[in-house]
C-alpha cells in the first residue's frame, strides 16, 4: 500500500511525517524503527504522525529512531505547524502547544509555545526525591562546572553546564547518562556552554536517537536551567551544532521557541515493505 509522507527539518533534526487526519496510519515500534532506518528505510531521528484531535487543531504523535514514542519534540512541533498553518493548536503527549508560523530573514520558521516547565521530582521524573536544580549526581567523562540540572519540557532533561560543550565526547557520556535507573523514563542528555548573557553553545544526546544535529525540547530545557540559575537572560539564542533558536522564559510562564522549520521533499512508500 502507498503512503505519502512529508520529509522535513528543523535545524537537521530530521523527521518523516505522516497526514493522518483523513486516513490512520498504522505505527508501531518495529514499523517506526524501520522507516528510521537511514540505511533500509527513509531515515530520519523522528517519525511523526499527524492525527485528528478533539481538543485541538491536530494530534501529533512522536517515535524515536529506536521505535520508543515520546511525548514531545519542539523542532518536528515547528515542521508540523508549517503544515498545519498560522494558529495551530497541537496537541501531544507532552501537552497542548500553539503556534504561529513566522519568518527568520527570508526562511520559512515557527514560534511555539511549549508550555510550562516543571521542576518536581517527580514530574522530570527522577527515581527517587532530589534537587532538581542541583543533583547530587556525578558520571564518568563529564566535569560540569555546576551539578546538573533536571527538568520537565514535555518530556525529560538532564543538563550540564561544562566548560566547552564541544571537548566533551558526547556518545560516550550520553548514552550511559541516558539509561541510568536513576531516570525511569530514561532522558535527554544537554551538555551546555555559557557564551555570554544572551548565548549558549549546545549539545544534546537524544534518548531514543543519539546525537542529534537539534533539540527544540533540549534548547527550551537548557534555556530555561540557564535562567533560572541566573546565568543568561530571557530572549536567549541556542546555538546547536545544526542553527539556531531563540528561547524566551520567565519564571512562572511559558516557555516560547523559535525557530526554522525547512520542507524537503513529499514522497510515497510502500508500507508493506516495512511490517507493523
Amino acid at each position: 500500500m502507498a503512503q505519502r509522507f512529508h520529509k522535513m527539518h528543523g535545524l537537521g533534526n530530521d523527521f518523516v511525517v505522516f497526514d493522518a487526519r483523513v486516513a490512520p496510519v498504522e505505527i508501531t515500534p518495529a514499523r517506526a524503527h524501520a522507516i528510521a532506518d537511514r540505511h533500509t528505510g527513509i531515515g530520519c531521528d523522528q517519525l511523526i504522525v499527524i492525527e485528528p484531535s478533539t481538543v485541538a487543531t491536530a494530534r501529533m504523535r512522536i517515535w524515536n529512531g529506536d521505535g520508543s514514542e515520546v511525548e514531545s519534540c519542539g523542532n518536528a512541533t515547528r515542521c508540523v505547524a508549517m503544515l498545519l498553518g498560522d494558529g495551530a493548536t497541537i496537541e501531544t503527549l507532552g501537552g497542548i502547544l500553539d503556534a504561529t508560523i513566522t519568518k527568520i530573514g527570508t526562511t520559512g520558521a515557527a514560534s511555539v509555545d511549549m508550555g510550562a516547565p516543571r521542576f518536581d521530582w517527580d514530574a522530570v521524573p527522577l527515581d527517587y526525591p532530589m534537587d532538581t536544580m542541583a543533583l547530587p549526581l556525578a558520571w564518568d567523562g563529564l566535569a560540569p562546572i555546576a551539578p546538573p540540572i533536571a527538568l520537565s519540557v514535555g518530556n525529560p532533561h538532564v543538563i550540564f553546564f561544562v566548560p566547552d560543550t564541544d571537548a566533551v565526547d558526547l556518545e560516550a557520556a550520553g548514552r550511559p547518562i541516558e539509561h541510568d535507573p536513576v531516570f525511569p523514563e530514561r532522558i535527554n542528555v544537554n551538555v551546555a556552554t555559557i557564551e555570554s548573557r544572551s548565548r549558549i553553545r549546545l549539545r544534546v544526546w537524544e534518548r531514543g536517537a543519539g546525537a542529534t544535529l537539534a533539540c527544540g525540547t533540549g534548547a527550551c530545557a537548557t534555556a530555561v536551567a540557564a535562567i533560572r540559575s541566573g546565568r543568561v537572560d530571557s530572549g536567549v539564542t541556542v546555538a546547536l551544532p545544526g542553527g539556531e533558536l531563540v528561547i524566551d522564559w520567565q519564571p512562572g510562564g511559558t516557555i516560547r521557541m523559535t525557530g526554522p522549520a525547512t520542507h524537503v521533499f513529499t514522497g510515497e512508500l510502500d508500507m508493506d515493505a516495512f511490517p507493523a
